[in-house]
Formats: C-alpha cells, structure tokens, sequence
C-alpha cells in the first residue's frame, strides 16, 4: 500500500474522468515507474462502458473511499492446528515476535498464542505445586495447542474500515486481532500500534479539486497531485503538491500533452480512451469549453489511436466521435433516477446548496415522453440529497441545444436568460456546457 498510487476521478464519473485515470495512471507507470493504478468512485455510465468494450479496456478499478482497511495492516504468519503441539507453536512464536495464530482445519480462525496465554497456561500447569514446578519444557511442549489459546480474540474482515472498529480496539486488552476474510477464513494478524497509525492511501486526483466530487475519506489519503480543468475547489492537503488546473476543454488533453513532453506515444487503446474522454466533454470540439489545445490533442490522439493494428485502425475522429456521443445519449434505455445520477454535481452558493445533472440525447423531441417521470425524480432527488434546489439539463448533442427541468428554484432563479416554455421547462438555445455556460449563469444570480 505504501508503493501503489491510485488514479481516481469524480463521484459519478463520466468519460473523461474514466478515461483521465486510465490514462494517467499508464503515463505514472511508464514514464515514472510508478506503480500506479487507474480507479473509479462508481460505476460507469453507458457512454464510457460502450468505449471499454469498444477498446478491449478493463473498467478501472472500484474505489469508494480512501479510509484503510484491516488487509493494509495485516501479516499473514504462519499456522498451528488447535490439535498440535505447544511445540509447534513455540517455533511460530519465535519467528513472528512472540505470536502464533491458531487456526481450525477449515481455515477458521480458533485464537491466538502470546506471550500472555503462555504465561496464564504455564501458570496454570504448574501452580503452587512443588512437584509441578519440576515439570520439564518438553513436557510442557507436548500440550496441545488448543490448551494455550486464547479463543476471545476479535476477528475483523479485511475490507472493513479500521476506523469503524477503534472503540472496540480500545476496549480490548489485546495488541495483536485476527483477521478474516469474507467467508470468515483466517488471512492473517493485525498489531494494535499498526491499526492506530495506518499506512495511508496515495492518492492521484484527476478531473476534479472539489471535496465534494472526490471519493470518500479522502481527508485520510495520502494527497499525491491534483489534474484537472474545473473551477478550484480547495481541497485541502498536509503537505505542498503538484496541482494543475488548467484552461482547456478536457482532462485527457493535459493528460495526452504530458505525454507528449515525455517523448511518448500512448498504445492505440490507451489513446483510444483519451479520445474519447476529449470528445464527450467537447462535442466534438463544438463545446465552448473547446480551445486549441483540444485540438491539437485530437490530432496528437488520433495520430496515436487510429494507427493500423488498432481497434479503431478502420475509424477516424469524426466517426469515432459520433460514436462515442450516440453510446452516451438517449433516455429510453435507463430509470429516470440513473439518467439523473449518471452525471450529477453539487454546488453551494449563495447560502443555497443545489445539484445540476446533465443528460444528452441526439433529439430533445425524447424529452416529452419522459419529462413527467424526470420531473417526479428529480423532486425525490432533492429530497433524498437534502438540497435547496435541483436541475437537470437536457442536451442535445447533434443541434448543440438544451432544455432545463428545474425542481424548487428559488424566485432568483426567474431572472435566468432561458426562455419558459409551455410544458414547464426552459430552453437553452445553444448551451452544451454546464461548467462554462449554465453554471455561471445560475452563479451569477445566486450571487447577487
């Protein structure tokens, strides 16, 4: 834990955040030789498990939060049965620093021997009694082990949360827990002073600053660097850290530019992932997030993923990019509350806290036939998430549109530049973004 780096992007993660992770992660290992892994907050969405397959491309790794786990600090030593003799357990003890798990025939932990059962079991065989007292060591070897073992110690699951159980460490007279794996199998044993000072998780974040868009715990990892094109969050850290936020469309164009810098070419897949992480977020370069820098990238990428060989040796940037934006759009195909929490972001202003998701399609002609369930979960939504207000924006990805479903605005929110339509949504003409255009709009009165 203490070498391995995880990439990870935001709650809810899109394309680029998917493939941000993926493809940083293969730059730490490459040009750095760092072990890092690629990561995600939660599932994928259908754009993003569309390009996966399309590109032979595992989904990254599942992380939910950065608080340490028992296996972090587990020692997996070796075993005695509770029928063998104290003799083999005396051997294990003095190879592990005074302690031997013993453990059942099906792989259940029976106890541990330490150095205080052996005092407690010498104790009791011996005793007061003279004649005991000349009782030879190897006659106290040939005990079974079951005799010396205490049976009271705790057991912890490996992936459970050391923090979770520190009232219960606390209470315990004990240094040294078992540790189990889901089917309760001993895995291994687990020190007190090990549990109270972990081994914290690195962490690399990519296409976010924001606490709130950040995977749980994350006061509790290891802050390695921060790669991103959003508004600054101020996420907080112990020590000084690489931190780059920068002015352009997508995360995977700073990613594919720092490949660039370091004399590489990314594999075909790997480029492939970038790609398509550049044009979800730009439309196609159609976004008003796009700037020049995306697209040099496309070139830079497409150089790189279209080469012969590859999964996309018969495509080109504009048939890909139809591609990837088809996978991601649509309404029919999903409930009304993963359409909604696909791509979904919290915000506080202005003394209001508030969620924007966002939702594409090809036709916002599709949006009539699902506004009243839209409509209905995302008043449960807000509810459910204790906010103030909510939005979902509509977008269609072909004509560069959007239509606007609010649940509670607040009457500040009247002043808002999209006109009211007859079916209780407002019509965006024009606006793709959230980041660049709604959002400073919505900011922008909620802040006077």
């Amino acid at each position: 834990m203490n070498n391995r780096t995880y990439v990870v992007g935001h709650v809810n993660p899109d394309t680029d955040s998917i493939a941000s992770a993926i493809g940083y992660a293969w730059l730490l290992r490459e040009r750095d030789e760092i072990d890092a892994i690629p990561a995600r907050v939660g599932p994928t969405n259908p754009q993003t498990s569309w390009v996966l397959e399309r590109l032979g491309i595992e989904s990254p790794e599942l992380l939910t939060d950065a608080s340490p786990r028992f296996k972090n600090v587990t020692r997996r030593m070796d075993t005695a049965r509770p029928d063998s003799s104290m003799g083999e357990a005396w051997a294990i003890a003095n190879r592990t620093g005074g302690v031997a798990p013993v453990v059942n025939r099906d792989g259940t932990p029976y106890g541990l021997i330490t150095g205080r059962t052996l005092f407690s079991f010498i104790g009791e065989m011996v005793g007061p009694h003279p004649k005991r007292q000349e009782m030879r060591i190897a006659e106290l070897l040939d005990v079974p082990c079951h005799e010396a073992t205490d049976t009271g110690v705790p057991c912890f699951p490996e992936a459970a949360r050391i923090r979770d159980a520190l009232p219960r460490i606390f209470r315990e007279e004990r240094n040294h827990f078992l540790v189990v794996d889901e089917a309760g199998r001993y895995l291994g044993v687990c020190r007190q002073r090990e549990m109270l000072n972990p081994p914290r998780l690195r962490v690399v974040l990519v296409d976010h600053n924001e606490a709130e868009q950040a995977l749980g715990a994350v006061e509790e990892a290891e802050l390695v660097e921060i790669l991103d094109h959003h508004r600054l969050g101020n996420l907080p850290t112990m020590e000084p850290i690489r931190f780059t936020v920068d002015v352009v469309g997508s995360t995977s164009t700073l990613i594919s530019e720092r490949i660039e810098e370091a004399g590489l070419s990314a594999p075909p897949e790997i480029a492939g992932i970038l790609l398509a992480g550049l044009v979800s977020d730009t439309l196609i370069l159609s976004s008003p997030t796009t700037t020049e820098r995306d697209r040099r990238a496309t070139e830079r990428l497409g150089r790189w993923a279209f080469a012969w060989g590859s999964p996309l040796k018969d495509e080109d940037f504009e048939s890909f990019g139809k591609q990837v934006l088809e996978a991601g759009a649509g309404l029919s195909t999903r409930d009304p509350e993963e359409i909604l929490n696909t791509d979904l972001k919290t915000y506080e202003a202005g003394g209001y806290k508030f969620a924007v998701a966002q939702a594409e399609v090809t036709d916002l002609m599709q949006l009539r036939e699902h506004l009243s369930t839209l409509s209905e979960a995302l008043d449960k939504l807000r509810a459910a998430r204790a906010i103030d207000f909510a939005m979902l924006m509509v977008t269609d990805v072909v004509r560069g549109s959007s239509s606007l479903l609010l649940s509670n605005p607040p009457p500040i929110l009247d002043d808002l530049p999209y006109p009211r339509q007859d079916d209780g949504t407002r019509r965006a003409k024009g606006v793709v973004s959230r980041k660049k255009q709604l959002l400073p709009a919505v900011l922008g009165l909620l802040g006077n």
